[in-house]
């Protein structure tokens, strides 16, 4: 017979396996339930965009894979941050999630003196999505088929050729001032609140040239209402092959990718995570998704959550740098 201080031990033992025993199974359902209503990704940038068209494509076959409606929520402003501030402020679920970008996760920290969030404390990578240069494009009444035209050009009037970006601190301001800046001429900046904006703009002659992401150029340049002069990756892209790396026509060193990749909140569950990885790298193998990632002149990139955060890292520090040297801030 035991003691009465071994029955009151047992007693206690029997409890605890008691109250434990239901837990390991309600993690379990907890994870197999996932998703168990509608998710949302949020474009911090405006509809139309290359970001959007990329996200759109990858969102309806997340849907189909998840079994679940996936939204796309636009939410523009300040550089991207406030779509970023709202993914940042919701629930760590898995729910929410947020496309971010090079601008967003490695620009901004660098160009913006305070964030109301901080980009790798407050985010939980899930994987790359895709790599996507920019195209350095005019308007067709612009008199330069090549980028040593260009520069000649606006070396020959000095501070009057405009160029379009899609806010002040974005990549193709950057991109612009590195462009001016290396090949030695001056010219004007002309900020816009949105890509299509700034697009449609350039397309009118309200100013003369523009880098553009190659999803959203791509479309005007086919129509003839843009003209293409180089692309902006460190090799020509597979979907316009015909057109020279920057390095290519004349401007040698200049190279600049943009990157587009999946995350939720700092805190989502770890199972939640993992599932949406899984997910999204079995969406972007799919080959019609490839093809259409594709045609628009963007690359298919994945990556483990790690090798995100260790990209977001790297960039982070090259871009402070890049920031430093061209003088920009934004308060």
């Amino acid at each position: 017979m035991p003691t009465p201080r071994r029955h009151l031990l047992s007693r206690f033992a029997l409890m605890a396996c008691a109250l434990a025993a239901p837990l390991a199974p309600a993690a379990a359902q907890a994870q197999d339930t996932f998703p168990s209503r509608p998710l949302r990704i949020i474009v911090p940038f405006a509809a139309g965009g290359g970001v959007d068209i990329l996200t759109r494509r990858i969102g309806q076959h997340l849907s189909e894979a998840l079994k679940q409606p996936v939204t796309i929520d636009n939410r523009t402003g300040a550089g991207g941050n406030v779509g970023v501030e709202a993914v940042a402020k919701s629930p760590a679920d898995g729910y929410t999630l947020v496309m971010a970008t090079t601008g967003t996760h490695t620009i901004n920290p660098g160009l913006y003196k305070s964030l109301p969030f901080d980009v790798e404390r407050d985010f939980a990578p899930i994987t790359t999505v895709a790599s996507v240069p920019n195209l350095l494009v005019v308007n067709p009444n612009v008199p330069a088929s090549s980028v040593k035209d260009l520069v000649a050009l606006a070396k020959s009037q000095p501070g009057k050729l405009s160029y379009a970006s899609f806010g002040n601190g974005t990549g193709n301001h950057l991109s612009g001032v590195m462009f001016a800046s290396m090949a030695g001429f001056d010219a004007v900046h002309i900020p816009y609140k949105s890509a299509p904006q700034a697009v449609t703009d350039l397309i009118a002659g309200q100013t003369a040239y523009a880098f553009v992401n190659t999803p959203l150029a791509l479309p005007h340049v086919r129509a003839g209402k843009l003209r293409a002069l180089a692309v902006t990756g460190a090799k020509r892209s597979a979907a316009t092959p015909e057109f020279p790396t920057m390095n290519e026509a004349g401007v040698p060193g200049f190279i600049l990718e943009s990157w587009y990749g999946l995350m939720a909140p700092a805190g989502t569950p770890a199972p939640v995570l993992a599932r949406l990885h899984k997910e999204v790298v079995a969406v972007l193998d799919k080959p019609d998704v490839r093809e259409f990632f594709a045609k628009q002149g963007a690359d298919v990139v994945t990556a483990t959550p790690a090798e995100f955060s260790a990209q977001i890292r790297t960039e982070k520090s090259r871009w402070s740098e890049v920031i430093k040297a061209s003088g920009a801030s934004i308060d």
